[in-house]
């Protein structure tokens, strides 16, 4: 099965930039990079030289001894056997944080050979970076890659479906015959998410056991991964955390709550295992505003904050709802208080603004989802699991903060009032575009 990503056009970009630096090409576990990247270089170059530092250990050497890229190069072209040319050659580090080294040699490539088309990729790269790991600030290139979107699903799902919704550009409803599907194909894409193993299994192999099992192994490896990449005293405590994120997201107000994890926890105790697990790109961690105003970060409430899994078909599995639900109308959608929706649409917004979004409350009376920055503007995001749209807490921001658009994401379909617009679900993908049509 062919899945095509989105952030191939930005990498041929890259490639074609002659000011381009080093890549580092950041996602949790599994998200497909190494397959990105070597289906990136057999597309656009002659050649890809690919090496992994944590299979081939013996490539620590070449790096330890010298930074000098030519004697660095020579050494790594016995290992390929097969020359290593200049904009010609794809180089691919896989798991390179596995070698301070190497990552510290990327700034002499850079200043020294610039040609050398290098893109280098890491499970636990964010981990490394925050521990300072030799790491060449200013030197290299940054991209992200998240598990698939639910456009990125569809497009193999069913590419009609897709086309059919890429190509909307106006605020219009969406007939029955085109809106029922894609709401069918948004349940499914709750069942695996967007971990490519799990969505070959769902779409390619159709087993839905299959697509357990797939998901099962990703927690079950990055469970391994705490065990060998943690500090002792923080392994049992990213555990605690891990495995209380489902019970954090059923309870009507979603605020992380250290109690929830252990009796008697305390913030000073579990903060570094959190950050371990933000680092490592397996949780986004989403700070309450105090103020909608701009720089939003100036107005982060640093004792309040949600939770969210990189993956809703991660976050399903660990929280042991079974896939039969999907025959069950909108339960997979509705299940832990809309936790999955709303964890759905955060990760979809991630993809498309710059900066995490934030989230709004007014103590007891009002709690606004999410604050995403478009430009200078602040846009308030509501999330609503099912076609019940009720809810006062946008009424109340609105009210106090007359924004110049809401936003809102549920099963209705497409509406645009004065100031204010809903969107399907299925759609999120698509907020930035939308934005735009209302004229921000």
């Amino acid at each position: 099965m062919q899945i095509n990503r989105d952030i191939m056009q930005p990498l041929a970009a890259w490639k074609d930039n002659p000011h381009s630096k080093p890549l580092i090409l950041q996602g949790a576990r599994q998200v497909g990079k190494t397959y990105l990247l070597k289906q990136f270089g057999q597309a656009f170059f002659e050649n890809t030289a690919y090496f992994n530092f944590e299979k081939q250990p013996g490539l620590k050497q070449f790096f330890a001894g010298t930074k000098e890229p030519g004697e660095i190069i020579a050494s790594l072209t016995l290992v390929n056997g097969v020359a290593i040319h200049q904009q010609r050659t794809l180089i691919i580090f896989d798991e390179i944080q596995e070698c301070k080294d190497a990552l510290n040699a990327l700034k002499y490539f850079q200043e020294e050979v610039p040609g050398y088309k290098i893109a280098c990729a890491g499970s636990l790269l964010g981990v490394a970076m925050a521990r300072g790991a030799s790491f060449p600030v200013g030197k290299v290139d940054f991209m992200n890659l998240h598990s698939l979107s639910f456009a990125e699903f569809l497009a193999v799902a069913d590419p009609a479906l897709f086309s059919y919704l890429d190509s909307l550009e106006k605020m219009e409803a969406i007939p029955d015959i085109f809106f029922n599907p894609l709401k069918e194909k948004l349940k499914m894409y709750f069942i695996s998410g967007g971990m490519p193993e799990a969505v070959v299994a769902l779409l390619e192999l159709r087993d839905v056991a299959a697509t357990q099992e797939a998901l099962q192994n990703i927690l079950n490896a990055y469970r391994l991964d705490f065990s060998k990449h943690v500090d002792n005293k923080d392994i049992q405590k990213i555990f605690h955390i891990w495995d209380s994120i489902p019970s954090q997201l059923a309870r009507e107000n979603k605020k992380f709550l250290y109690q929830t994890i252990k009796t008697g926890a305390r913030a000073r105790e579990y903060e570094d295992a959190l950050n371990w697990l933000v680092n490592a790109g397996l949780v986004s961690k989403i700070h309450a505003c105090s103020k909608p105003a701009l720089p939003m970060s100036a107005y982060d409430d640093l004792s309040s904050f949600k939770v969210y899994l990189q993956d809703v078909g991660l976050l399903r599995r660990l929280s042991l709802l079974d896939p039969l639900a999907y025959s069950d109308g909108n339960r997979l959608l509705t299940e832990f208080k809309g936790a999955f929706a709303e964890n759905f649409i955060l990760n979809g917004l991630r993809r498309q603004f710059e900066g995490l979004p934030r989230y709004w409350r007014s103590g007891n009376m009002a709690e606004v989802d999410f604050l995403i920055q478009h430009q200078n503007s602040i846009i308030p995001v509501e999330v609503k699991s099912d076609e019940n749209i009720k809810s006062r807490s946008l009424a109340v921001y609105r009210q106090n903060f007359s924004p110049g658009l809401s936003l809102r994401f549920s099963l209705r379909n497409i509406n645009k009032e004065e100031g204010f617009i809903n969107l399907p679900l299925f759609m999120v993908d698509y907020t930035s575009k939308f934005i735009h049509l209302c004229g921000l």
